[in-house]
């Protein structure tokens, strides 16, 4: 194939406007996947993906297009997650595509993730195509749509938009036309030493790293001796191929080609994605800029239930190759033993991340209370301490100011339920910065703490515009607040993992409620168990744990009142001390931690 017949491109669309229907109908219209192999959104293949509805992983599909003008086309085609926690994902997939189908659904108009992802793919220099779907929809809009669209970018005024609806195939040949006449075809030269960009990656237990690559130039040929330009680290490729949906081996990638390449690499931290490949032989000048390294929004600590730290190390090593804006280190807690604390990029990240653990790999974790990260200045010291984690919050005594992370919040929804979100973000401590219409939405920034927004924010959201409302953010900066560290003692024992930072006005009602609720999910002993919250040294809360059955001293029998006193005093003393550390807290003891911060 020549390469001037070659089109990189992706789709980008806000969460369920019909991105992945729209992928089924490109490889049925190419005959890329059989009747028999074709399925509903069949690039979703984890089980996550299927189960919430949403794709979480990018996807690389290579179809061939029997033209109008007569030409057969390449079409590789890079698949996007719509979600606002997944935005690192398009970023990885129009990094390798020079073009992109801006999806937009009739009935939604453009959304908050439209607008984002759109910027995405401008800040790369790619060719958009804007797309109108779901037009035979009883509710659909389309000529608001098209003004809305037309809105967002001068570069549209004069744009013919292309009408479809992905579910019956409607208008789909239209939009496979206008890839190849619209969207340019890769520059490159085969004959250039080789300079690939790595955009993804993927864990095989037999053949290792697998690199996803996209060739800039030169060519790519089986048992080629490589390297990794970032690590210099060596690589033979052992196959390399194209994926139709599926891996297929080739015997040649050339400049423009998209496919892959198993390194045989069997270490998870070889391999970064960003990197680019060459030959050892003939190595290119300059490697490619690569990404940005994502960052981590909000904080977990993730811990293996039983004797299995091994397998989760094993788990999470594989996971973030699988997925780069998934990070982790070891750690470990007085309470919980060894485990890693982890960082997303929002809070469905967070349950995405341990759902695969339990779909893919059979494990089951104990998720500590989500944070995020501060600036935390001690006194007498000039450096501030970067705090991600609760237990390494420093001693009240020794705190001489917090600098908490802020957010920038673009909330887009409708003008009915404009009051309610206003109210919601004014409950979350959020300050308006800017209010505007954009057609008949309106658009409000709002400064936010970036802790209330991080953990269920989006939820609460959606709930009060009954499902209209977006939200996307930005970090904003640092600035001071007046947070301070909750502790929570059981059976005056300081439990670690259970830690967490909250705003000081906020701690005596969340102080209130948390022991409340561990009074019915942490596991009851023979003795009363007391359970407290504690705020630089003094208790805000406290509440016992009932015992299993009664204590045996106070059964009735006739005794003196200072005699039973005694033996009680004596049976409590013996009990805590040998329950001292043995705390068991099951996943509900977390939930409780968790339900606080919705």
């Amino acid at each position: 194939m020549q390469i001037q017949n070659v089109r990189n491109f992706a789709i980008i669309a806000h969460i369920d406007h019909g991105k992945s229907t729209l992928a089924d109908r490109i490889m049925e219209q190419t005959k890329t996947v059989s009747d028999r192999e074709s399925q509903a959104q069949l690039l979703d293949d984890l089980a996550v993906e299927q189960a919430h509805g949403v794709t979480v992983k990018s996807r690389t599909v290579r179809n061939y297009y029997q033209a109008d003008d007569g030409q057969e086309y390449t079409y590789n085609f890079i698949d996007t997650p719509g979600h606002v926690d997944f935005t690192y994902e398009v970023s990885k997939s129009l990094a390798a595509s020079d073009g992109a189908l801006l999806l937009v659904d009739a009935t939604q108009g453009v959304q908050a993730q439209t607008v984002a992802n759109l910027r995405l793919a401008q800040e790369n220099h790619l060719t958009v195509i804007p797309v109108i779907n779901k037009i035979d929809a009883a509710a659909a809009d389309v000529d608001r749509t098209a003004e809305q669209i037309r809105a967002l970018d001068p570069a549209f005024a004069d744009t013919t938009m292309l009408k479809i609806s992905a579910k019956t195939g409607l208008g789909v040949h239209d939009v496979m036309e206008a890839i190849h006449t619209t969207i340019p075809a890769p520059t490159g030269d085969a004959q250039q030493p080789l300079k690939a960009l790595v955009f993804d990656s993927q864990y095989d237990a037999f053949k290792g790293i697998i690199a996803y690559v996209r060739l800039m130039d030169g060519q790519l040929k089986p048992n080629d001796k490589l390297k990794l330009m970032a690590t210099e680290q060596p690589v033979t490729a052992s196959e390399i191929g194209i994926f139709a949906p599926q891996r297929v081996a080739a015997k040649q990638l050339v400049a423009g080609d998209v496919g892959y390449v198993v390194t045989g690499l069997k270490d998870p931290q070889a391999l970064r994605v960003g990197d680019t490949l060459t030959s050892i032989a003939t190595p290119t000048a300059t490697a490619l800029p690569g990404y940005q390294p994502s960052q981590s929004m909000v904080f977990a600590g993730f811990y293996p239930q039983g004797d299995h730290y091994h397998d989760l190390q094993l788990a999470v090593e594989k996971l973030a190759l699988n997925d780069a804006s998934f990070h982790y280190r070891p750690e470990s807690s007085d309470a919980l033993g060894a485990g890693f604390r982890c960082g997303f990029l929002g809070i469905f990240h967070l349950q995405i991340i341990r759902e695969r653990l339990h779909d893919e790999y059979g494990l089951d974790v104990l998720t500590t209370a989500p944070n995020v990260t501060y600036r935390v200045h001690v006194k007498n010291v000039d450096e501030p301490l970067i705090v991600d984690n609760p237990i390494k919050f420093p001693d009240y005594s020794q705190v001489d100011y917090v600098e908490e992370p802020l957010a920038i919040a673009t909330i887009t929804t409708t003008s009915e339920s404009l009051s309610d979100v206003m109210k919601l973000a004014t409950q979350h401590k959020g300050e308006l910065q800017d209010m505007r219409n954009q057609g008949d939405l309106v658009v409000l920034d709002y400064q936010l703490p970036f802790a209330e927004i991080a953990y269920d924010f989006f939820n609460a959201l959606k709930s009060v515009s009954h499902g209209y409302a977006t939200l996307t953010t930005e970090l904003a900066g640092y600035d001071i607040a007046d947070v301070v560290k909750v502790e929570v003692h059981v059976n005056y024992a300081r439990v670690d993992a259970l830690s967490f930072v909250v705003h000081r006005e906020d701690a005596p009602q969340m102080a209130q409620e948390l022991v409340h609720k561990l009074k019915f999910v942490i596991p009851r002993k023979l003795n009363p168990m007391p359970v407290q919250s504690v705020v630089e040294g003094k208790a805000l809360a406290r509440v016992d744990v009932p015992p299993l059955r009664k204590n045996a001293a106070a059964n009735g029998e006739k005794r003196s009142t200072s005699k039973k006193q005694a033996l009680l005093r004596r049976q409590s003393v013996n009990k805590r001390q040998a329950a001292h550390s043995d705390i068991e807290l099951p996943q509900e003891v977390f939930n409780a931690v968790l339900d606080l911060e919705k």
